[in-house]
C-alpha cells in the first residue's frame, strides 16, 4: 500500500523590524528643538601679525564674535521657548534662536529665574511644534530618558540615552559669565551624555514629552549628568501667565547657616538653624539683618534670633529656607519657630514677593 507524504513548506514572510520607541520619541520631540547662539563684541589686539604676507596688518578695535551657544525647546505654537538662565545670563551678548529649517531669530527674554537656572524666551512665529511637558514628580529610578540638545556648539540634534541614575540631586554650579556659585537643588541624575551646549534642551521620556532640562555635567566623573526637573518651568510658566513675571516668596532678613563652625565663632547654643544677622557690604557699609517693612519685621523678627523651623520643617544644611519657601505661595502665612535668648518662641510670617 503506497503511503503519500505531505511535506508542508513554511513561507517564511521578510522580518519587519518594529520602531525603537527612543526613535519614536525623539522624532516627536526633535521639531521643537532649538539651537541658541551667543554672540558679543570682543576688544582685539590693535595689530597682528599675517604670515602668509609677511607684515603686520590692523585688527579692528572691536570685533563681534561668536561667544558660545545652548539649547532650548518649544513649550507653546506661539513661540514660548525654555532654556536655562546661565545659557542668557550676559547682559551684553547678543542671542539667536535658530530652528530646525535654519531660520534665525532674535527672542525676547521674558524671565530668568535663578533659583531653578530657568529662562523662558519668546520669538515672534506662530504655528510651531512644541514638545508636551510631562510630569517630573512620577520619575522613578531607572527609568528610561533621553537627552537631545545642540553639543559644543556645533553637533546639532544630538541625542543620548540613558536612565534616571537618581532623584532630588544637589549640585554647586558655578557660571562660565560671572563666576558666581550656586546651589541647584532637586536635580534629576542620569547617565545620558550631558555636555556643553546640551545645556537648555530636553529631557524627555519615551512618550516623547519633556521631563527635565539638560543643566550640567560633573567634571572628572563619567556618567554623570543633571536635568532640572520640568515641574519647576511648569511653576514658572504659570506664574508668568497669571502675572507677567515669575514671582518668588521673601522673607526680608539677612541670615547665615549655622555649623560647628559658626557656633564657635558667635558663641552659639545650637549648631544648626539660621542665625539672623547683618553682613558687610563694601559700598554701603553695614547692611540691617531685618530688612524694614518687610515679612520679617511685621512679624516681629530681630537680629540674633535662630530660625529653627519654617512651615513646621526644621531647618538643616539639608533643608534650607529657600527649599521650604519652593513650596508656598506669596500671601500664604506660616508658622516660624524661632530661639530668642535661649528661650523657643513661635511666631506667624506671611511671604512677600521678592522684588
Amino acid at each position: 500500500m503506497n503511503q503519500r507524504h505531505s511535506v508542508l513548506f513554511k513561507i517564511s514572510m521578510p522580518f519587519q523590524r518594529k520602531p525603537s520607541p527612543v526613535v519614536k520619541a525623539v522624532k516627536k520631540a526633535l521639531p521643537a528643538v532649538v539651537s541658541i547662539a551667543v554672540s558679543g563684541f570682543m576688544q582685539l589686539p590693535p595689530m597682528a601679525f599675517d604670515n602668509s604676507q609677511g607684515r603686520f596688518f590692523a585688527f579692528p578695535k572691536r570685533k563681534k564674535m561668536k561667544m558660545g551657544g545652548g539649547s532650548g525647546f518649544i513649550v507653546a505654537e506661539n513661540g514660548i521657548i525654555l532654556t536655562n538662565r546661565h545659557v542668557i545670563e550676559n547682559p551684553n551678548a547678543d542671542y539667536m534662536v535658530i530652528l530646525q529649517n535654519g531660520e534665525q531669530i532674535k527672542p525676547q527674554i521674558l524671565a530668568r529665574d535663578p533659583i531653578h537656572d530657568i529662562a523662558v524666551l519668546k520669538i515672534e512665529k506662530t504655528g510651531l511644534p512644541i514638545i508636551e511637558l510631562g510630569d517630573s514628580s512620577k520619575l522613578e529610578l531607572g527609568e528610561d530618558v533621553i537627552a537631545i540638545g545642540n553639543v559644543l556648539g556645533i553637533f546639532q540634534n544630538t541625542v543620548s540615552t540613558g536612565v534616571v541614575s537618581g532623584l532630588s540631586r544637589e549640585i554647586k554650579a558655578q557660571s562660565d559669565f560671572s563666576n558666581e556659585r550656586t546651589k541647584l537643588r532637586g536635580l534629576i541624575q542620569t547617565d545620558a551624555a550631558i555636555n556643553p551646549g546640551n545645556s537648555g534642551g530636553p529631557m524627555i521620556n519615551f512618550d516623547g514629552k519633556a521631563v527635565g532640562i539638560n543643566a550640567a555635567m560633573v567634571f572628572g566623573a563619567e556618567n554623570i549628568g543633571f536635568a532640572l526637573p520640568i515641574n519647576n518651568a511648569k511653576k514658572d510658566l504659570q506664574e508668568l501667565k497669571e502675572f507677567g513675571r515669575i514671582r518668588q516668596p521673601y522673607l526680608g532678613f539677612r541670615y547665615l547657616m549655622i555649623d560647628p563652625e559658626a557656633q564657635t565663632r558667635f558663641n552659639l547654643p545650637i549648631n544648626c538653624g539660621a542665625l539672623i544677622i547683618a553682613e558687610p557690604e563694601l559700598k554701603t557699609g553695614i547692611q540691617e539683618a531685618i530688612i524694614p517693612g518687610s515679612p520679617a519685621h511685621k512679624a516681629g523678627l530681630k537680629e540674633a534670633d535662630i530660625i529653627l523651623e519654617l512651615a513646621n520643617q526644621r531647618i538643616t544644611e539639608e533643608k534650607l529656607i529657600v527649599d521650604i519657601l519652593q513650596d508656598f505661595k506669596i500671601g500664604q502665612t506660616v508658622p516660624l519657630k524661632i530661639l530668642r535668648q535661649g528661650k523657643e518662641k513661635l511666631l506667624k510670617i506671611t511671604l512677600g514677593e521678592k522684588n
